[in-house]
């Protein structure tokens, strides 16, 4: 059985202009990119799984709940996709309030198509870069997570730099119980060295 494939990237369009959502989503079509429009935040909020690789393109200025709004519920809700603000050009403040909020960028009115393209795809790279060091934080806690309360006593001295018997000392134990601790260490963790092991600890812990 083949291992189920991560789902493709999608630019998510949220703007309450019809004409505008039409023409984003040829262009991004032209472009070779996958995307799918709302025409107001609630219905983005209903349909939106943070799982969904992709970035969001954001109308700044929407009756209802506004794109500064519902980046707001986004970061309550711990998302991670990237935002690009679209603005006029007396929102700028506002776009600029917003990448203070965590935005990754804003576009004014009216723009390039080969700015958004090229804004669209660095946002889509970030996506991939987040969503695979969140994988990489998840698979290393998992394997933190097989380890005894003793085992990860052994680790966190291990990563304060203590050898094999000032960690002895500070348990009460043998040496020979420190050196079967650590290889357990190295086996349950698959570290390949102490420098990785003590690596993960730290990825684990951000």
């Amino acid at each position: 059985m083949k291992p189920a494939q991560p789902p493709s990237s999608l630019v998510l369009v949220v703007d309450d202009d019809e004409a505008v959502r039409g023409s984003l989503k040829l262009l991004l079509k032209s472009a070779g990119l996958t995307a799918c429009a709302y025409p107001s935040a609630a219905e983005f909020l209903a349909a939106h799984d943070d799982g969904q690789p992709g970035c969001l393109l954001l109308d700044i200025r929407m009756p209802g709940m506004s794109g500064l709004e519902l980046q707001d519920e986004l970061n309550r809700r711990g998302a991670i996709i990237p935002i690009i603000f679209i603005t006029g050009h007396a929102d700028v403040p506002m776009a600029v309030e917003a990448m203070r909020r965590g935005a990754m960028d804003f576009l004014q009115k009216p723009f390039r198509d080969e700015d958004l393209i090229n804004r669209v795809t660095r946002a889509l790279a970030r996506d991939r870069h987040n969503r695979a060091q969140l994988e990489a934080r998840d698979t290393i806690r998992g394997r933190l997570a097989r380890l005894t309360p003793r085992e990860l006593q052994v680790l966190r001295l291990l990563a304060a730099g203590k050898s094999n018997k000032q960690m002895a000392g500070d348990l009460g134990v043998s040496q020979r119980t420190v050196e079967i601790h650590r290889a357990h260490l190295m086996h349950k963790t698959e570290a390949t060295s102490v420098a990785q092991l003590v690596r993960m600890l730290l990825v684990a812990e951000r």
